[in-house]
């Protein structure tokens, strides 16, 4: 909503202040139209009104609507990501394999590099669905996880992706080095996720939370950790991390949540041992089916080579 309102006070707003006013009657929150008010974008009969004048019946009033842009903090900003690899690229997606520590887009609290950011320096367009910071963005990896990841370019592109993961008919493939052996060693985890009651950023397994379903198996066995191959069903936030630190086997190196930092430090591991490593789906174009595949990256391997040896 932007641009200019102008309209008569009805009767039965007589009395009300003009942020509560304005609130009812263009759908505001009362805080957005207070602010409103308190910058002179609001007048009553051709007079400025602050946030608690009263507004009286019949009385002409008219308001500035400034343009909606992304919130203050979450512009894209064009920046190179080093190490971010173009997997795939064609008219209706681009598939990149992202870095640890590279955000997906700008969020509030995040500074640092963007994948849509670094894509933007690159000179890919990409589809101008969604949020103005989100443009493009189907699904999110976590800023210290890394791997596959795809971005919609055009807006069919974009349509048929969202859709997918909405009915969870991609193949998501993560592995993951979790602290101890998983008993069993193959199964399903189905705990709902919610936000942290005492910790902002975290989430945890609770009782209120949305549906979470994830699937892993064991590849490897080692004294102080297991290897495992996870698929997720849904995918929610720090879904494979909550999930293994409720099971108390927490991903090396993930000391948000409950990782030995002992370990994580003998493994030089500055993040969450967490790779996404294939990625599949029906092409958005063609329909045909499509899978692509990631390496670890070089601390991830270098910790795997201290747990096998």
């Amino acid at each position: 909503m932007s641009g200019s309102r102008a309209f008569s006070v009805p009767e039965g707003l007589e009395g009300e202040r003009v942020d509560a006013a304005l609130a009812r009657l263009l759908g505001l929150s009362r805080s957005k139209a207070a602010d409103l008010a308190a910058a002179g974008h609001v007048t009553m009969d051709g007079r400025v009104a602050g946030k608690s004048d009263r507004v009286m019946a019949g009385a002409w009033m008219d308001v500035t609507l400034p343009p909606v842009g992304p919130p203050a903090g979450l512009e894209v900003v064009a920046e190179p990501v080093e190490g971010m690899r173009i997997v795939h690229d064609d008219t209706e997606m681009v598939v990149v394999d992202k870095p640890a520590f590279v955000a997906a887009h700008p969020s509030v609290g995040w500074s640092g590099p963007t994948v849509v950011g670094g894509l933007a320096a690159a000179g890919y367009r990409i589809s101008t669905s969604g949020a103005p910071e989100r443009q493009g963005i189907v699904q999110r990896l976590d800023v210290g996880t890394s791997g596959l990841m795809v971005v919609a370019k055009s807006e069919r592109g974009y349509t048929v992706l969202k859709q997918a993961f909405r009915d969870r008919v991609v193949d998501k493939t993560y592995h993951a080095l979790v602290q101890g052996l998983p008993d069993p060693h193959e199964g399903t985890i189905d705990a709902p996720i919610g936000r942290h009651p005492g910790h902002d950023y975290r989430f945890a397994v609770r009782r209120e939370g949305r549906p979470s379903i994830t699937h892993y198996e064991l590849l490897e066995a080692h004294r102080m950790a297991s290897l495992l191959e996870v698929h997720l069903e849904t995918g929610r936030t720090h879904q494979i991390r909550v999930h293994f630190s409720a099971m108390h086997h927490p991903c090396a190196g993930d000391l948000t949540y409950g990782a030995d930092p002992t370990l994580a430090k003998r493994l030089g591991l500055q993040r969450q041992w967490l790779h996404a490593v294939k990625l599949g789906f029906e092409h958005p174009g063609s329909g045909e089916p499509v899978e692509f595949e990631s390496p670890y990256p070089d601390d991830l391997q270098h910790a795997l080579d201290v747990i096998r040896g």
